[in-house]
């Protein structure tokens, strides 16, 4: 900005300058976000897709589709409507359709976005040092869980019904199986597959992403053969659940102290559904795995006795009580799910075509991740344990206080609410409630609604109360 006749007032005025050219639904999620991207990931591409000026560029693009997962049930309407407003502000008319901002987010390639999750989920490790309490390891969760999609032809065919569901009456369901960093709380990766799609067959292509030296948590899925013989191999130890159909004879295995054997797991006569023939004869016949019987006695808890099997051999340096402490923290990946499909509203993906939901997944887990990096930011800078800041409490603040960062005058400014939303996350901490059980039931009474048992444009409504219409009188007048 040049201000020769105020040359004093240029460092002032030059922030306005700056400010009034940038687009506010963009840019209220990249001043908060950028920094857990890398700066390469949207740079235009000179020669191909993505590479022709236009008034949706792929970074504009990308942060209003950021913006618009962060608002629960936006529409893409609502998104173009800021764009349009921005360009009023200097006399420019754009398109009210919302063609032009959908067939942007089409353009952007899916590596792009999964890419951005990897990256977002490293840097909200970075930010909570990779700290697991009481653990000098990473500990990575793996659990699966399954989300709603449009009744559209082309979801159906990649996602199918669920079982019983009438073709028409339902929607096609999506499952998702993502691994969890237990330090940071953010999803490093994620694979779909249809309903009823196994967990072991979807997480083999994820193999490779748990890194030697990793802990791999999971439920009684990952207590099988299979997995407990394969992740050593790579380096890679398992705490998981005894498999409900394994049955083990305790009376001659090495007692390591109260509820602590070691033994060893015959390789099953029929080889695993997700293994090849090769891969299945590489395996050991035999492999020494440790037993730990765990009694929780927790209040609102359905299992009050837990078998946990592990690769985790040495009783001194991975005792018996961390190792089922550690188990017991295998609940913070379903939290982690409820704070996506309640709090931020993933349970119904609102795109039509399989490739955009795939979009639209990742572009939520690089929201929920920058999200939680931000929450570690805030644990570190004021020594709070992670889990004790609320996200509900995170997301809604940074809701209100990106609007007010962007008119700020200067970086200085910038930085001191940064500081001070930093500090209104440290001080909105969850309670410690020990025991604590919600039992899942409804409050709210449904409205009493027949349920669709045929396709909506062949389904007759039925009166609300049930009951068959009543005859008219036959009346002769003459």
């Amino acid at each position: 900005m040049n201000t020769p006749y105020f040359p004093a007032w240029r460092s002032k005025l030059a922030a306005y300058g700056r400010r009034t050219s940038r687009y506010r639904c963009a840019a209220e999620v990249e001043n908060e976000f950028a920094r857990f991207l890398p700066r390469e990931l949207l740079a235009p591409e000179p020669l191909g897709v993505g590479s022709r000026k236009r008034i949706y560029t792929r970074k504009l693009t990308f942060w209003c589709f950021i913006w618009q997962v962060l608002q629960p049930n936006t529409a893409c309407r609502a998104v173009v409507r800021k764009v349009q407003a921005e360009h009023e502000t200097r006399r420019r008319k754009i398109d009210e359709s919302s063609s032009g901002y959908c067939q942007a987010r089409a353009r952007i390639p899916l590596t792009l976005f999964q890419t951005g999750v990897e990256q977002s989920a490293q840097c909200a490790d970075r930010m909570a040092l990779y700290r697991v309490p009481g653990w000098h390891r990473p500990v990575k969760v793996i659990d699966a869980t399954s989300f709603r999609t449009p009744d559209t032809p082309s979801n159906r065919k990649q996602y199918h019904y669920p079982t019983g569901q009438k073709r028409g009456c339902g929607f096609p369901v999506m499952r998702a199986l993502a691994i969890f960093s237990l330090a940071s709380g953010a999803i490093s990766h994620i694979v779909t597959a249809a309903c009823y799609a196994g967990e072991m067959t979807m997480l083999k292509p994820l193999w490779h992403t748990l890194l030697p030296g990793d802990i791999a948590l999971g439920d009684r899925m990952y207590g099988c053969f299979a997995f407990l013989a394969a992740m050593p191999l790579q380096d890679v130890d398992v705490v998981a659940r005894l498999s409900q159909g394994r049955h083990l004879d305790l009376r001659h295995a090495q007692k390591l102290g109260p509820n602590d054997w070691r033994t060893s797991l015959p390789k099953p006569l029929q080889p695993a559904a997700c293994m090849t023939s090769a891969e299945w004869q590489a395996l050991p016949d035999t492999i020494p795995v440790r037993i730990i019987r765990s009694h929780f006695q927790i209040k609102g808890f359905r299992t009050r006795e837990t078998w946990i099997v592990t690769s985790l051999l040495d009783a001194q340096l991975y005792p018996a009580a961390a190792i089922c402490d550690l188990y017991m923290q295998r609940w913070l990946m379903e939290l982690s799910f409820r704070d996506l499909k309640t709090t931020m509203g993933m349970e119904c993906l609102r795109c039509r075509t399989p490739d955009m939901i795939e979009k639209e997944l990742r572009v939520f887990l690089i929201a929920y991740n920058c999200v939680r990096a931000l929450m570690a930011e805030a644990a570190i800078m004021h020594a709070l344990p992670r889990q004790r800041i609320s996200f509900k409490g995170a997301v809604d603040s940074l809701r209100s206080f990106t609007p007010v960062m962007l008119r700020t005058p200067s970086k200085r400014s910038r930085a001191r609410f940064h500081i001070r939303l930093l500090d209104i996350l440290a001080a909105d901490t969850l309670p410690v409630r020990p025991g604590r059980s919600e039992p899942r039931a409804v409050k709210m009474r449904p409205k009493h609604y027949p349920l669709l048992t045929k396709p909506r444009r062949v389904f007759k409504a039925l009166p609300h109360n049930g009951k068959k219409l009543a005859k008219r009188p036959q009346v002769i007048l003459t």
